[in-house]
């Protein structure tokens, strides 16, 4: 081991210099000198925004730049203050500075890599600045001209995948995962990011798969690896063939589908943990907590927010990877550990920043948490259309507690979370699902996340009807919720319908009754069951007459609702013949026996005798439904969220010049 006496020599001035005030790269000693002094450091900054050549007076002059502790906000700040024609002036010296940067990626000193790194940094967000009206063209003309951006490209990226693959320092791999990040986010729109072509050809699709399949990478850079990846993922994804999506797609390495499980759910965990800490600070306020990602991004009232940030770039990675890569299905079953389930993790799990990037700061607007909300629906409408996910969501030998957070509410107390019981997985979805459908009838009604909730229960019933799996749930609970979103709907016929048509979600419901009557018998769990089915009808009667009658009188005016209105009177066929069937039965039976009020065991006594003489009429496409398809009805609202989680993570990226103390203790020995 030898000492790198060049590198101490080559910093000693700034790590000597006492009581030093720096502002805007000026140094001034606290009694010695009145007149600012600039550091060395911001003296070559400066001859490089001269038009001269700064290496024809000083040969060595790139060689000692990159031996100068970066000053990341003059820089910056130099290049956003010059105008456009002042700038193209110096673009040669810019384009010498790229260049120089990426050649010193390769020099054996850390300290120049680390710096060169930084400059980078700097360097790309400062002409972002002055660029943020244009397309990546003009970024990558002014920061490496287009005659040499190929070759200049070629050569960073293999840098980086080399650093980033190496058994060398974390801090370096850190700043290369930064410097990618922040050419990723150089434009809001990414796939209008130019520079991103050359991202596209170089790969380092398998560096991040590095990092995430090795634990002490993982828990240093996994959060970072995964948002880039889900930003690399999207760019052109519509327009071109993205390699990136391709080679997500066919990933089969348990190690590496795991160690991103991982991430996400650490990531996913941080934010439940957020909420139930400020949930604890409002108890005793009446509206609290929500249900897990999905019910707490916003809830009924805005005054009674309980506001934490939203994880956006971390969501839209967990939906990539289900919707690209259908082995990451697997990992559902071990990357949930940190999620509240029984089982506890193997490793270490990896840190997620104190600010994440991607994340949406608390705010009091709804727009960002209805975004969460409709892509943590998307996600589970994968899960539920997936054939694996199902098989596994399914499993009787697989049984889980699941930890929901529950709206106090005026009508139930807050559920305790002791003696959880132990379930498959699609219990805890189904109950997430009944849980949304309670807590968000509101007057700002979120129409599309109604229609995506139910959508998601309608898919789970198709497996189990496809594959006759008898789950042991309470039904009853979503059959009471379904008939209590009717009720909403149409005691706010009025006020809703100005914005929303509402007999498509009306439809979806009474078409979730129908196949309960229709199919009821080859899935849920007991003869019993069924029977408690036709008693809710039969109770909740008045309920589907008041939906009735409001669906007939719209079908019958020459009104816009007129079709919408009468495919709701054709699908409540069944569910009134039930109600006319029984009812009379129920009354004579009431008044043979001279009683009052049946019970509900004299009332199901009642239907079980009466079922042969019920006719019910079959109801066509029941168990079909239109596959989630991202590109013909999601494109729009995914651009919008990439652009949102783009802007952020920029936002977010932290370039602060690393303490050259540490520095200098993480490099001061070579081997």
């Amino acid at each position: 081991m030898v000492k790198c006496s060049v590198i101490y020599e080559a910093v000693k001035d700034s790590l000597t210099m006492a009581q030093v005030e720096k502002r805007g790269g000026l140094l001034r000693k606290s009694s010695a000198y009145k007149k600012p002094l600039k550091e060395k450091v911001v003296l070559m900054y400066d001859e490089i925004f001269m038009t001269e050549d700064p290496s024809k007076c000083s040969p060595r002059f790139w060689e000692e730049l990159f031996l100068m502790k970066v000053n990341l906000e003059y820089l910056e700040g130099k290049l956003e203050s010059l105008d456009g024609e002042e700038l193209m002036k110096i673009k040669d010296n810019i384009n010498c500075l790229f260049q120089h940067c990426i050649q010193a990626l390769g020099e054996e000193h850390p300290i120049r890599v680390v710096n060169a790194l930084q400059t980078l940094c700097a360097l790309i967000r400062g002409v972002h600045q002055k660029n943020k009206s244009t397309s990546g063209f003009d970024i990558i003309n002014m920061l490496m001209g287009f005659d040499k951006a190929e070759l200049c490209m070629k050569n960073l990226m293999e840098s980086l995948d080399s650093l980033l693959c190496a058994e060398g320092s974390e801090s370096l791999k850190s700043l290369c995962l930064k410097l990618l990040l922040c050419l990723v986010t150089v434009t809001d729109n990414i796939s209008q990011n130019t520079i991103l072509e050359y991202v596209m050809i170089n790969s380092i699709f398998e560096a991040i798969l590095q990092i995430l399949s090795h634990p002490p990478s993982r828990r240093e850079h996994g959060y970072d690896a995964v948002v880039l990846l889900a930003l690399l993922v999207n760019y052109r994804k519509y327009e071109s063939v993205n390699p990136y999506i391709v080679k997500l797609s066919i990933v089969d390495d348990e190690a590496t589908l795991n160690g991103m499980g991982l991430v996400i759910a650490q990531a996913l965990s941080e934010y439940n943990r957020q909420y139930k800490d400020k949930e604890e600070e409002h108890q005793g306020g009446f509206f609290s907590a929500l249900t897990n990602m999905v019910g707490s991004m916003f809830i009924a009232d805005a005054h009674e927010k309980i506001s934490v940030q939203t994880n956006e770039a971390i969501l839209l990675a967990l939906y990539e990877a289900v919707h690209l890569n259908r082995n990451f299905i697997t990992v559902l079953a071990q990357s949930h550990p940190e999620m509240g389930l029984v089982t506890t993790p193997v490793g270490p799990a990896p840190a997620t920043p104190a600010t994440p990037l991607g994340t949406t700061p608390p705010s009091s607007d709804d727009e960002h948490r209805l975004h969460s909300g409709k892509l943590c629906l998307i996600i589970l409408t994968c899960i539920a259309e997936d054939q694996y996910a199902n098989a596994f969501l399914h499993d009787d030998n697989m049984n889980f507690r699941v930890n929901l957070h529950r709206m106090p509410m005026r009508h139930r107390k807050k559920a305790a979370d002791k003696n959880l019981p132990c379930r498959p997985l699609v219990c805890a979805v189904l109950d997430l699902m009944v849980e949304f459908i309670v807590t968000h009838m509101m007057k700002e009604f979120p129409m599309d996340l109604y229609v995506r909730c139910i959508q998601v229960v309608h898919k789970l019933l198709c497996y189990q009807k496809k594959c006759r799996v008898r789950l042991h749930y309470t039904w009853r609970e979503l059959w009471s919720a379904l008939i209590n979103l009717l009720k909403f709907l149409m005691s706010n016929e009025t006020v809703l319908l100005a914005k929303h048509n509402i007999f498509t979600l009306a439809l979806m419901i009474v078409n979730l009754f129908n196949m309960f009557i229709t199919y009821g018998d080859t899935f849920l769990p007991t003869p019993s069951s069924y029977d408690e089915l036709y008693y809710e009808i039969i109770r909740m009667h008045q309920s589907f007459d008041n939906l009735y009658s409001m669906v007939l009188r719209l079908s019958t005016n020459a009104g816009q609702w007129k079709e919408a209105a009468s495919k709701v009177t054709h699908a409540l066929v069944n569910i009134r013949a039930i109600i006319n069937h029984f009812n009379p039965k129920i009354e004579s039976y009431a008044a043979v026996n001279h009683i009052s009020q049946l019970s509900e065991e004299q009332v199901l006594e009642v239907v079980r005798a009466n079922y042969d003489t019920l006719t019910l009429k079959l109801q066509d496409g029941l168990d079909q439904y239109e596959r989630y398809s991202e590109q013909h009805k999601e494109a729009a609202f995914f651009k919008e969220l990439v652009r949102s989680i783009s802007t952020n993570v920029r936002r977010n990226l932290a370039f602060h010049t690393l303490s050259q103390e540490v520095l200098l203790k993480e490099f001061s020995t070579i081997s």
